[in-house]
């Protein structure tokens, strides 16, 4: 027999820097919804990218952050919404900094609520957003009110209430059936992007993954920038951050992560993580599993 997973009422794990900067985190252990509250002043976040699916609101300030190639201004009240996979970061260009509140959805959430959902266009999970950016006050309040339902450990009921309004206010949001944005990249760029996932632990060269990818090392990094935005080694620090997140909210030691992942060490984790979830890898942990160091 499973044991039913415990439902905490404590509150959100905080962290804060000397420069005030300061995220709140709780994670759902039942769904794995994570929601995050975050003050930044300056620069918040590198380029990054999720597994889950993302929707937030600006609550103060202004917020600045690259997403699909574009530069992106949000402001009290502006919804953020932000498909899997998609590269952001984040900086606030005013002194004052900016404080938001994000959702971290896994996919197979929505597609269960399909029903909302209706422009998914079946249960595949693939989601796709019109717009990064939105002024819709009752998706905004919707928004609001399951994150608050998570973040302040509501419980079930309010909960899966609070998810099932978002989804409904979310289908006005998603892309129809067959207009979803063509992703398909070139055969070489293709080549060397599944050749980073099989290898990911791995340390390739430029020139091992170019003869992998049938083409010159200088031809490869033009296509890969064309086809995902970024070199080939700023996407395997992606992947390999995204792989040491799960295993870190799985219970796993930071530094047994950093070495399946492929980081030379803890600190070689520690300076991406960092860099990219603005916490370190055992505060992270810590958020997740209640395990000490």
């Amino acid at each position: 027999m499973h044991e039913r997973p415990k439902l905490t009422r404590d509150k959100p794990m905080a962290h804060a820097s000397p420069a005030g900067d300061w995220v709140s985190i709780r994670r759902d252990a039942e769904t794995g919804i994570e929601t995050i509250r975050a003050h930044f002043k300056g620069h918040a976040y590198d380029p990054h990218d999720h597994d889950d699916v993302l929707v937030g609101i600006t609550e103060q300030g202004v917020q600045e952050f690259r997403c699909r190639r574009r530069l992106h201004t949000s402001t009290p009240g502006r919804v953020i919404l932000i498909e899997p996979g998609e590269v952001h970061d984040g900086h606030s260009p005013r002194d004052e900094g900016f404080t938001y509140a994000m959702l971290y959805l896994p996919a197979r959430l929505l597609a269960a609520r399909a029903d909302a959902l209706r422009d998914l266009g079946g249960t595949s999970g693939a989601i796709g957003f019109r717009d990064t950016l939105s002024d819709d006050p009752r998706l905004a309040a919707a928004i609001h009110g399951a994150f608050l339902a998570v973040h302040g450990a509501e419980g079930r009921l309010a909960r899966d209430l609070g998810l099932d309004a978002l989804a409904a206010r979310l289908a006005g949001h998603v892309l129809a059936p067959g207009t979803a944005r063509p992703r398909v990249p070139g055969p070489a760029a293709a080549r060397a992007r599944d050749a980073l996932h099989a290898r990911m632990a791995e340390d390739v060269g430029l020139d091992e993954l170019a003869a992998l990818a049938g083409v010159d090392r200088f031809r490869l990094n033009r296509v890969f920038r064309a086809a995902f935005g970024q070199s080939p080694h700023a996407y395997l620090v992606r992947l390999r951050l995204k792989a040491a997140r799960r295993l870190l909210a799985a219970g796993e030691a930071p530094a047994a992560a950093a070495a399946e992942v492929g980081f030379a060490d803890q600190s070689h984790l520690g300076r991406w993580f960092r860099r990219a979830y603005g916490m370190t890898p055992a505060a992270y942990r810590r958020i997740c599993t209640n395990v000490p160091d």
